[in-house]
């Protein structure tokens, strides 16, 4: 089965602001977007996905994440995350009306394209299928088969939300660059230590990060 990957991505000025313990103001949009460029690019590279979707209204994380093979979808609803999961899928469906849908979180700066078609394949068993977190509290994958509707409700808790709405959580081992998503200075380290994608090397470079090498 192939599918096309939802990502979305808040205006880069507003975004990570959750690393503050370990990026400056001024670097912070910088790391967005290296960890969506790096997370794009592993899923296009990916065997099991078709394209992906971006959906933002940032023009400069636009550009270049369109430059990587993405396609741009305007946050019309700029009603938050799940508004524009929402729209992203339905602008897909539109082009496509059978087609499988995954949202996928923009911060997997480790992803392996290896690991996320593992993911994927699982997925394609049932309806609607989501992939826990490295924290085991929110949700990095939810994915809608043919014929499924994906209806996100990422955030806090949302392995809790996603379950109680009746999508399968996968139980999925040797994944955990589709599980490490990067909020705080922690899950930076943790993703570095897995070996993140060379946008968020080169921009996570000049960090001073305890527990890393040089930091």
């Amino acid at each position: 089965m192939q599918w096309t990957v939802v990502v979305p991505l808040k205006a880069l000025a507003r975004a990570k602001s959750r690393l503050s313990d370990t990026a400056a103001d001024a670097v912070r949009p910088g790391l967005a977007l290296a960890f969506a460029q790096d997370t794009v690019a592993a899923a296009l590279a990916c065997a099991a996905v078709r394209d992906v979707a971006v959906v933002t209204d940032d023009p400069v994380a636009g550009r270049a994440l369109a430059a990587l093979g993405a396609r741009i979808v305007p946050d019309e609803p700029a009603g938050g995350l799940n508004a524009a999961l929402a729209h992203g899928a339905a602008a897909v469906r539109a082009l496509r009306p059978r087609g499988a849908v995954a949202a996928l979180n923009a911060d997997l700066p480790a992803l392996r394209p290896v690991e996320l078609a593992r993911v994927l394949d699982a997925a394609a068993e049932f309806p609607r299928a989501f992939l826990p977190d490295a924290a085991e509290i929110g949700t990095t994958l939810l994915a809608a088969t043919p014929g499924g509707e994906l209806r996100p409700s990422f955030g806090p808790d949302s392995r809790a939300r996603h379950r109680a709405s009746g999508a399968v959580e996968l139980d999925l081992a040797e994944v955990p660059s589709v599980r490490q998503d990067v909020d705080t200075g922690d899950d930076l380290r943790a993703a570095l230590s897995l070996g993140v994608g060379p946008h968020t090397t080169a921009a996570t470079a000049r960090l001073l990060i305890p527990g890393q090498p040089g930091g």
